[in-house]
């Protein structure tokens, strides 16, 4: 470490700084390493969190994080940790199934996967399924390997987890139920098997196999007091490469350049290894591979051997399927010393079946090797647009999908298990894969279409044909500018077509028969009849507005209705006040005509009285006016 170094302490202020400066730089060149590593163990179908023999390793209860159903567990092997609970994912409830794990902190993960049993297999039931890390499919289980007491118990990987998420997803191949016992997630350093060109740029490596050579027993990396930044990685035993080739040797001497960034391989892996015999100088040992496919191959070495004691006394070329990959490798020379650790590293294309490894002395008449690792390079697939996901996920739910379809995970990758019903494109702009097509038709939905839809903006066709799917068609559709076939005839969609898909110009095939459609088509989509697009308005009753179709003088739309309906009432509201007032006013002129008739009598004697007082007075004011008129002709 640069803070060891020697320094001289001078009394100038110029060399305080120097040396602060110098504090400062070698703290900043700290590994990440200083604090402890991220690591999240999940016994799966666990309801409370359990510590497993014998290193009492804590695993997290199975809680929120996927579907399937727990259950209890058969054990596959004796690498897999002693959990009494797994959880199974019946072929019913969707051919993809996932864990969805979250705030997983950014870097560099060695990702591990146990699979379990519900019962104890057989041919019929063994359950064979595929697996993928983040959207990458890494493997496909054989079958027969619930029959292997070794590494076909877990499938491991190593990846960069880069958004806070990791997705680890069982696509169903029909041949059993997929079963998963426990899941680790180990953070690693960042600059762990780093391999050359192209490191962490869009590759996994997929662990195939490690052995320690000239070790009797299996081990994990906690069982070799290991530092957890090294993923504690499962170490197979290999006593031998077989058929008296080689004699096993040890030592109890410290190891020295082991357990250091970027790798901490256990120095336990150092003192053991194979050393070949006088019989045949040569260690050649052939493994099973997968054809075409690259891998990335880690050689384990450290001069434990006494005999040799120092430079050029065992030199030998290393061959890898006859081709010489390393020549005159000489340990001690490359390691600095005997009893000290040299790892080599080489990718490997293999075409056959075949991986052949050969070491060929050149001096001393002996090989010698501590240790294997094989990683196959798995070229990552880009993933899904998030905001199509976020997209399709409501349409999911808005729909109603039911279990049997699944839509979990990515729904474009691995490219093997797309989503059902989901058609998929890479664009070369953006680096994802966005959806293009949508085909749910006759999977008896019943839910009815979100506004959400144009978000998928990509789309090129939609057939939700022959469901029960109800409610208006959105208004958003009208911004799917690429849309050129849209199918949602048969179903219960009611309301008018909006204006707004007579915008959408590259529309040639328009399905909207068997609904409860109602209103005006819109005009746009009538003028594109005359260029050639097949349009289906039919057993529609309310629709109008185009050849095919009642005029609408006849057919209202739906808001005509409604205004209709709305005047109707003001009407009804009026005619009803009038006749109100007209039914007051007409009581009011009975009861008026009813006292009248009841005080009848009493005017009519009251007249009367006034007539015969107004003809007394008359009538002696007639005499008094003869009398006068008669006096002077009297007394004349």
């Amino acid at each position: 470490m640069c803070c060891g170094s020697n320094l001289r302490f001078g009394p100038t202020m110029l060399e305080a700084r120097l040396f602060l400066l110098f504090l400062a730089l070698c703290f900043a060149a700290r590994p990440s390493f200083s604090r402890a590593p991220y690591a999240m163990r999940i016994s799966c179908g666990a309801r409370t969190d359990v510590s497993s023999a014998p290193s009492n390793t804590r695993w997290h209860k199975d809680f929120a994080y996927t579907g399937g159903i727990p259950a209890n567990a058969n054990f596959t092997s004796f690498i897999s940790p002693k959990l009494s609970t797994l959880r199974y994912f019946p072929f019913n409830e969707g051919p993809e199934n996932c864990y969805n794990i979250n705030r997983v902190p950014h870097g560099h993960y060695l990702v591990r996967i146990y699979f379990g049993l519900l019962a104890e297999p057989s041919f019929d039931n063994e359950p064979l399924f595929d697996v993928s890390v983040e959207g990458t499919l890494i493997y496909s289980l054989p079958s027969g390997w619930s029959n292997h007491d070794d590494e076909q118990a877990y499938v491991e990987a190593l990846i960069f987890l880069k958004d806070g998420t990791a997705s680890l997803c069982f696509h169903s191949t029909g041949h059993g139920d997929p079963a998963i016992l426990a899941i680790e997630i180990l953070q690693i350093d960042n600059r762990a098997y780093y391999f050359g060109k192209g490191y962490g740029q869009g590759t996994i490596l997929r662990t195939d196999r490690r052995f320690s050579c000239g070790s009797q027993r299996p081990k994990f990396g906690a069982d070799y007091s290991a530092d957890r930044w090294g993923g504690d990685r499962f170490w197979n035993s290999l006593p031998t490469f077989g058929q008296g080739s080689d004699r096993i040797i040890s030592t109890q001497k410290k190891i020295t350049q082991t357990s250091q960034a970027p790798n901490f391989y256990p120095e336990a892996l150092y003192l053991n290894a194979l050393v070949s015999t006088d019989a045949q100088p040569e260690l050649a040992y052939t493994m099973e591979v997968e054809p075409t496919r690259n891998y990335s191959l880690w050689l384990h070495f450290a001069e434990i051997d006494p005999s040799v004691t120092g430079a050029g006394q065992r030199v030998f070329d290393i061959l890898i399927n006859g081709d010489v990959m390393f020549k005159d490798v000489d340990i001690v020379s490359m390691a600095g010393g005997v009893n000290s650790a040299l790892v080599l590293n080489t990718t490997v294309v293999v075409s056959g079946r075949s991986l052949t490894i050969a070491l060929h002395p050149k001096k001393g008449n002996h090989a010698i090797i501590c240790g294997i690792e094989l990683l196959e390079l798995v070229l990552a697939e880009s993933k899904t647009s998030p905001d199509e996901i976020k997209a399709l996920q409501k349409l999911k739910t808005a729909l109603g999908l039911p279990l049997r379809v699944g839509w979990n995970g990515d729904p474009c990758v691995p490219k093997q298990h797309p989503w059902s019903g989901v058609d998929c494109q890479y664009d070369r702009n953006i680096s994802k894969y966005v959806i293009d097509g949508i085909g749910l038709d006759n999977q008896g939905l019943k839910g009815f279409l979100p506004n959400d839809i144009s978000k998928l903006s990509h789309l090129l066709s939609i057939n939700l044909s022959g469901n029960s799917l109800s409610g208006v068609i959105p208004s958003s559709l009208g911004s799917v500018t690429r849309l050129e076939i849209l199918d949602i005839s048969f179903n219960s969609f009611n309301g008018s077509i909006p204006e707004s898909l007579g915008q959408l110009t590259t529309l040639r095939i328009l399905d909207l028969n068997g609904n409860s459609l109602s209103g005006r088509v819109p005009a746009a989509l009538g003028g594109r009849l005359l260029h050639g697009a097949s349009f289906n308005f039919t057993d529609n009753s309310g629709l109008c507005g185009i050849p095919g179709l009642p005029p609408c003088g006849t057919h209202l739309s739906a808001g005509a209705k409604i205004g209709i309906g709305f005047g109707a009432c003001i009407a009804f509201l009026l005619l009803a006040v009038c006749l109100t007032c007209w039914w007051k006013r007409r009581q009011n002129i009975l009861r008026a005509q009813r006292i009248s008739a009841r005080d009848a009598p009493y005017a009519k004697a009251r007249t009367h009285f006034n007539r015969d007082v107004q003809m007394t007075r008359n009538h002696s004011h007639e005499h008094s006016r003869t009398a006068a008129e008669n006096g002077p002709s009297l007394l004349a």
